[in-house]
Formats: C-alpha cells, sequence, structure tokens
C-alpha cells in the first residue's frame, strides 16, 4: 500500500532522513522504532505530506504521492495523528471531529461515524460539548485518533500515541490500536515503547541518526540482542 524508496528529508541544513526505503502493506500494521532524533516522526510527516523531500520517491496504492499535499491525501484515505495530538483546544470534542470529517461529502456516513466514534471512546461521548483543551492527555488522544478515524482512512499513521500516558491509559491505547488494525485500516505506527509496538505488530523497523539499521518480523525484533538491549531495556 506505501512505499518510500530513498527517501531523504531535510532541516535547513540537517538532514534528518537519510535516504532510507520503507513499505507496509495492506492490511500490516508495521511499527518504527529508534531514539529520539532518529528521525522518526520526520518520516510520517513526509509520507503524510506535511513535509517536502529532499529526494526519493513515494508511493501510496500504487500511485506516486511525493510532494502532493496533505489535504489531498486525507482525501485519497492517508490520515496521520501527530505526536502531540494537535486537537484543536478551544473547538468542543465534537468539533474536533468534525474537522477529522471536512473532506467527505457523505454526510449520512459521517453522522454514523461520529456514532461509531462515540461508541470506541464513549469518554468522548460524555465530553462532546466540552472544549478539547480541558480533556486529560489520554482523552486528547482517544480525540485525535477518533478525528483521523473521521477522514475513514485505509492507511493510518500514528505518530507516538502513549507519550506522556498513566500505564493503564497506554494499554487502552493499545487496545484501541489493534481494534483498528483488525477492522482492516492498515496502520504506520512510531513508537518509544518499542515493547508494546513490536507486540501488536507483524513487522517492524528500527531508525538511528536518519537510517533505518534493522528491518524484520516483529517476533525476530522482539528477539534480537541488539534491539533488547538498545530499545527494550534488557
Amino acid at each position: 500500500m506505501l512505499e518510500a524508496r530513498g527517501l531523504k528529508v531535510s532541516y535547513g541544513g540537517i538532514n534528518a532522513v537519510k535516504g532510507i526505503d520503507l513499505e507496509v502493506g495492506r492490511g500490516e500494521l508495521v511499527t518504527l522504532i529508534g531514539c529520539n532524533g532518529a528521525g522518526k516522526s520526520t518520516t510520517l510527516k513526509a509520507l503524510a505530506g506535511l513535509l517536502r523531500p529532499a529526494a526519493g520517491r513515494i508511493h501510496y496504492n500504487g500511485s506516486d504521492i511525493t510532494a502532493r499535499p496533505a489535504f489531498e491525501l486525507v482525501r485519497r484515505g492517508l490520515a496521520l495523528v501527530p505526536e502531540g495530538r494537535g486537537v484543536f483546544g478551544r473547538l468542543t470534542v465534537e468539533e474536533n471531529l468534525a474537522m477529522g470529517a471536512y473532506s467527505r461529502r457523505d454526510r449520512a456516513r459521517v453522522d454514523a461515524d461520529f456514532e461509531r466514534v462515540y461508541e470506541r471512546f464513549p469518554r468522548l461521548a460524555e465530553r462532546r460539548r466540552q472544549p478539547a483543551g480541558t480533556l486529560s492527555g489520554g482523552e486528547q488522544q482517544m480525540l485525535a485518533i477518533g478525528r483521523a478515524l473521521m477522514s475513514r482512512p485505509q492507511l493510518l499513521l500514528l505518530d507516538e500515541p502513549s507519550m506522556g500516558l498513566a500505564p493503564l491509559m497506554v494499554q487502552k491505547i493499545f487496545e484501541t490500536i489493534r481494534a483498528i488494525a483488525q477492522e482492516g485500516v492498515t496502520l504506520l505506527l512510531v513508537e518509544q515503547n518499542a515493547r508494546l509496538a513490536l507486540e501488536a505488530s507483524h513487522r517492524g523497523y528500527v531508525m538511528d541518526s536518519g537510517v533505518i539499521t534493522l528491518a524484520d518480523s516483529a517476533p525476530r525484533l522482539l528477539g534480537n540482542p541488539q534491539v533488547r538491549q538498545a530499545y527494550l531495556g534488557e
């Protein structure tokens, strides 16, 4: 479904991503792990159309989407849940969810998807009239995921969904990620909690200093001594 070849992304004079190859098959849950500053979030932003690659090509569903704008990719079914959630603090929960469906014209299905999000996240239903900025961190993460789901994505990019959350909320978020994958949505996950991410995934990539250093099945990465020492705290 998604393929990047020779992808390079630069910030000013800094080469943040240095020519990586990455792919995600339809129906897969793939994770990208690495230390802070490895280039993971930059990679997701380039794939989502928020950053223009300095070199390389990106293909999605067989089409070249290199340098296509983010709003166009959302219409094609590619959505990003950004690091830090990025909710609109002064808008209500329901208004934030409506923003996720801004590009859709199928009003009846949009109304049904509101209810699906509220069924998945009952806390959001309870707080639908509440400003998003007053929610807890975990509730804001639920809202960010729900907002992305309102676009009816085929491919969902998730950037650090467990960051700053209490352990019980982390478990809830990962239960949600697994459930979304089981419903047929393809996922590419960037996550600091490498163990949870790999346990939920089919395959994984390890990124360090802007390059992919390892690529393997998730079980093999979980058993890799280098990964266990560097990323699993063993």
